[in-house]
């Protein structure tokens, strides 16, 4: 395992063994709203302060872009950037719903390198470097090879923050219902990310996350064998917070049965997406 890799699992189950603890007790926790159906607790705070200390030991020269809070060190500055969602799932957290994980990506020069993602509740750690391949708990995955949409089952995420672009959102998803197997949708897109890399899913689609959410989910799943797209199938996705991911056969299917529910508004927020990196 490549050293940077090794620091990220590390921080990730320093986490992780907070996380476990504070469910035992979520009613004690102290609860703030963000915004409208967006949570933050006391243990979203702790668990990134943890994952921070790690890292900034580590590499205090590294730039950080974690969900809490922000920006950590001059970007300009170093050509490394950790993308960090301490909590993935806060509100099943909360409610004691067993889906949620630690999302940590390590991007280089503005390309995803390493990626770690930790589910505490099954103690399932997918891990991947680029070029060198995806892993759960240390045993190599694969997308799915499944060839007709019809036959898939396929994640997704409901709008629950911002409405702007629902009705093109639930167009989409009235689409894609009929034409597949099945949907899900347990609520982190980290996991369900690394469901498409180990073939529990063959595909997913959302709209309106951010980087932290998918930067190290996208690289499990590329390193996977899966293919990476914004909605129209280009790779402005962690920008634009507009993904679809899916084993080979089954990306270009779920692009087409998409593309025609697109409205102008939503290509245009795709296509003005700012650059993380920049």
């Amino acid at each position: 395992m490549h050293p940077m890799l090794t620091i990220a699992v590390k921080a990730a189950r320093r986490a992780g063994k907070i996380i476990n603890q504070a469910s035992q007790s979520i009613d004690l926790l102290t609860v703030t709203k963000k915004s409208h159906s967006d949570y933050v607790s006391e243990v979203d705070r702790a668990a990134e302060d943890a994952i921070l200390s790690v890292l900034k030991t580590a590499y205090p020269d590294h730039g950080i872009l974690a969900e809490e809070s922000g920006q950590h060190g001059d970007r300009k500055q170093s050509d490394y950037l950790w993308i960090i969602d301490p909590l993935d799932g806060t509100t099943n957290f909360l409610h004691g719903f067993p889906k949620y994980a630690i999302s940590i990506g390590l991007a280089y020069r503005g390309v995803m390198t390493h990626a770690v993602v930790y589910d505490p509740v099954m103690n399932e750690l997918f891990t991947a470097s680029k070029g060198g391949g995806a892993f759960l708990n240390d045993r190599r995955i694969r997308v799915s090879k499944r060839a007709r949409l019809e036959d898939c089952l396929i994640g997704t995420g409901f709008p629950f923050r911002d409405f702007t672009h629902a009705e093109a959102y639930f167009s989409m998803f009235r689409a894609i219902v009929p034409r597949t197997a099945g949907i899900r949708r347990p609520g982190s897109a980290s996991l369900d990310l690394c469901y498409v890399a180990c073939g529990r899913y063959d595909g997913f689609w959302e709209i309106g996350l951010a980087p932290w959410d998918m930067a190290a989910g996208c690289l499990l799943i590329t390193e996977a064998g899966g293919l990476i797209g914004d909605l129209e199938g280009d790779e402005k996705y962690l920008q634009s917070g507009q993904i679809v991911a899916a084993s080979p056969k089954i990306f270009s299917q779920l692009i087409q049965t998409i593309a025609p529910h697109l409205t102008p508004e939503l290509l245009a927020a795709q296509r003005d997406a700012k650059d993380i990196f920049s």
